[in-house]
């Protein structure tokens, strides 16, 4: 996650004055019905391939998965002995917290927040997503959120490193056809925010860290209207 500061200086560079911004990527897009890529044309629904330097990288960390594995069955092993050992207090604060976790679980069911998109890809949503790549093979997004609307940047073709030095404007959507949205309107902390647009259409994008930039920026905006 870049810093404001970052931010502010990749904004400027890039002729857009930004309120808040995030890289940000999106889930494997599903293959759509043959009739919907007729009508699209040529695109592209995967991002580019990893250049040599990043499959070396990915190689050199596949030994250490184990060890990450380990830690992770570790910090449950962990969790589960504070769990015996709470106070009344801290059962309290567990309690509450299993609750958050499955108010939250059915929000996300509720609303299909699992997927990509809404499902619809004839809606402004999916035909957004059939572009997705065609814009940029790279695999995430710079997502600004801007007084007229979102800016969207990112090189142009995947890269490893110094995807700042190479960015470019890829999409821009007006205030009038698009918004973002925090789905949990700040109730939890989560990666997610929603690209929605004014046809009810909603694309899902994963914030780098939770409780973000553009998240706490979309905490002081109006509510959308329903």
């Amino acid at each position: 996650m870049a810093s404001r500061g970052k931010q502010r200086e990749i904004a400027q560079r890039l002729g857009v004055h930004a309120e808040a911004g995030e890289w940000c990527s999106i889930d494997k897009i599903p293959q759509p019905p043959a009739d919907v890529l007729e009508d699209a044309g040529t695109s592209r629904l995967r991002p580019g391939r990893l250049r040599p330097l990043g499959m070396v990288g990915a190689v050199l960390a596949v030994p250490f998965m184990p060890l990450l594995m380990l830690l992770t069955l570790l910090s449950n092993v962990e969790d589960a002995v504070k769990r015996s050992l709470a106070t009344k207090d801290e059962k309290e604060r567990f309690r509450v917290q299993d609750e958050d976790d499955k108010r939250r679980d059915a929000i996300i069911a509720e609303q299909g927040l699992d997927r990509v998109f809404d499902g619809d890809w004839h809606g402004n949503a999916g035909q957004f997503l059939l572009r997705w790549y065609s814009h940029s093979t790279h695999h995430q997004r710079l997502v600004l959120a801007t007084q007229d609307g979102i800016v969207l940047a990112a090189p142009p073709q995947r890269v490893t490193v110094g995807r700042e030095k190479h960015m470019e404007i890829v999409a821009r959507l007006p205030a009038t056809e698009a918004t973002l949205v925090d789905p949990f309107s700040g109730e939890f902390d989560t990666r997610a925010v929603l690209i929605r647009f004014r046809d009810g259409s909603w694309l899902r994008v994963e914030t780098e860290e939770p409780r973000s930039d553009l998240h706490t920026y979309l905490l002081r905006q109006p509510l959308p209207d329903s």
